[in-house]
């Protein structure tokens, strides 16, 4: 979800009404950063031409990629190394990250189940995996997948909820975007659960033009497993030894 600066203000006035609130942007990176050592390895799967790497690039050893050629050549740190790539088909050795972190991608994923086992591959035993993308069960993803084909309705919608011009805006699927189906997708990849974090965000409700006290009690109301947000931690389980017991 790219044009999240638009939401920006929306949720600073949310944070103020509920203290104890925290954007799914900022729970996605603590998780990313409580992994950061100099000498951590991590891909930034659909780098985009930003994000969290623009704040946690310097702790680590960053690599971006995406399937996207423009975002990789207007990429916003010139010093990423970065590739054209798809997350069906990585371009990596096996065991060769400590962390894979993907925002706003799993929603656009066609192959998932290929893309999760490459995800796995390129992990090392032990290695995590961090992911934030949107619920399918909320309302604003259900209306989307409505909505698609009519794609003018769709660039309009685009640009009022988050201000995103059309190329920048990508077809989104859904078929790795509910907690059941993104942990048995990772566990069939041989990666195991750690956390999965559901997030409201009224944001997007304002950006219609309800107030405030409007978009926080219809997110208040909307059962917990349909928030918006999900952020999840998986980590591939360590290779047994010959020796060891089964």
């Amino acid at each position: 979800m790219a044009g999240e600066d638009k939401l920006e203000p929306y949720r600073q006035h949310y944070a103020a009404l509920k203290r104890t609130w925290q954007p799914a942007t900022a729970i996605y990176q603590a998780r990313v950063a409580a992994h950061m050592r100099p000498d951590v390895r991590v891909l930034d799967l659909g780098c985009g031409r930003g994000g969290i790497v623009e704040r946690l690039g310097r702790h680590g050893r960053w690599i971006g990629v995406d399937a996207d050629l423009c975002s990789l050549v207007e990429h916003r740190l010139p010093w990423l190394p970065r590739g054209l790539a798809h997350a069906e088909a990585l371009p990596f050795a096996d065991d060769t990250f400590d962390i894979v972190a993907t925002s706003w991608v799993l929603e656009h994923l066609r192959q998932p189940a290929v893309a999760f086992h490459e995800i796995a591959r390129v992990l090392r035993p032990g290695g995590a995996f961090l992911c934030l993308t949107p619920n399918a069960a909320h309302p604003i993803p259900r209306l989307n997948i409505a909505c698609r084909r009519l794609r003018r309705i769709q660039a309009a919608a685009v640009w009022l909820l988050y201000g995103r011009y059309p190329r920048d805006t990508f077809p989104v699927v859904y078929r790795a975007n509910t907690p059941e189906a993104i942990t048995r997708l990772a566990a069939a990849a041989g990666l195991y659960l750690r956390e999965i974090i559901l997030v409201e965000d009224p944001a997007y409700l304002m950006l219609c033009r309800l107030p405030l006290w409007l978009a926080a009690l219809l997110e208040h109301l909307i059962p917990a497993t349909w928030k918006i947000h999900l952020v999840g931690h998986f980590v591939k389980r360590a290779r047994r030894s010959r020796g060891a017991d089964i």
